[in-house]
């Protein structure tokens, strides 16, 4: 089997690390470079951090945030949110990121996805998507945080997004993002199935065996959770131990290393 990876999603509004239900409601939480080295230390794979509002003001405002990551943080760092163009996206791997994570303006001008793989590579890539269903086996892109609909069929859109150059999906179920009951396990295994880039499953982990059926049902190459971290419901090295002892295959914590 593959190896797994457990990455931490941190929204960010303004200097805070956030958390909503279903991407609205937003409530404080903290200082996201204190729980992003919290993480670190605790033995996660990746960090992704997500500007939460940038689209709606047009602007990326991580950049600080990112400097200051990787003065303690050694692991992949993902950055999306107001991601417009080629030089934005440069200057944020610049400041420390490994990859680029692109919703709202991949939608509006999908050649940009082409655009930022040509320049930097497709692993660089990450094609984001906010999936809401809307029949059985149906769901529908949304961009803006998930108010905004956009018409395209999610499956249909990550195809075209893969055909462009996208290196990665993180897919997110709005339905189920910040509640807790578990992935949209039949939206993971329909767009990982359809697609040979990895594919992040994000949006409704509440316990560890949530990450056991995103990788054994759904085929996500990857789970990202948020909710379960910063309220400090488990711990990484906890939900890492119980994916083990499922027989999934994921980067080991050593104890002395912490």
């Amino acid at each position: 089997m593959k190896n797994i990876r457990f990455i931490a999603r941190l929204d960010v509004k303004g200097s805070y690390l956030v958390k909503g239900i279903q991407l609205e409601g937003l409530r404080k939480i903290g200082n996201p470079n204190d729980f992003a080295k919290r993480y670190y230390n605790q033995g996660i794979d990746e960090i992704i951090y997500i500007d939460i509002v940038a689209s709606l003001y047009n602007r990326n405002n991580l950049t600080n945030i990112v400097i200051d990551s990787t003065k303690d943080v050694f692991v992949p760092i993902t950055v999306g949110g107001g991601i417009r163009s080629v030089e934005d996206a440069e200057h944020l791997l610049k400041c420390g990121a490994d990859k680029i994570a692109i919703n709202t303006a991949a939608i509006k001008r999908p050649k940009l996805i082409k655009d930022v793989a040509d320049k930097f590579g497709s692993q660089c890539m990450v094609l984001s998507i906010q999936a809401k269903k809307i029949a059985d086996g149906k769901w529908e892109a949304y961009y803006d945080n998930g108010r905004e609909k956009t018409g395209k069929d999610v499956i249909q859109w990550v195809q075209e997004g893969y055909k462009l150059g996208a290196g990665e999906v993180l897919l997110t179920s709005v339905d189920e993002e910040g509640r807790q009951r578990g992935f949209d396990i039949e939206l993971v295994r329909a767009i990982a199935d359809v697609v040979p880039v990895p594919v992040i499953a994000s949006g409704g982990m509440g316990k560890p065996g949530d990450f056991q059926r995103a990788v054994c049902e759904g085929h996500a190459d990857a789970v990202a959770a948020a909710s379960i971290l910063h309220y400090g419901k488990y711990s990484v090295q906890e939900i890492k131990k119980v994916a083990e002892q499922s027989g999934i295959n994921i980067r080991s914590i050593s104890v002395d290393n912490l």
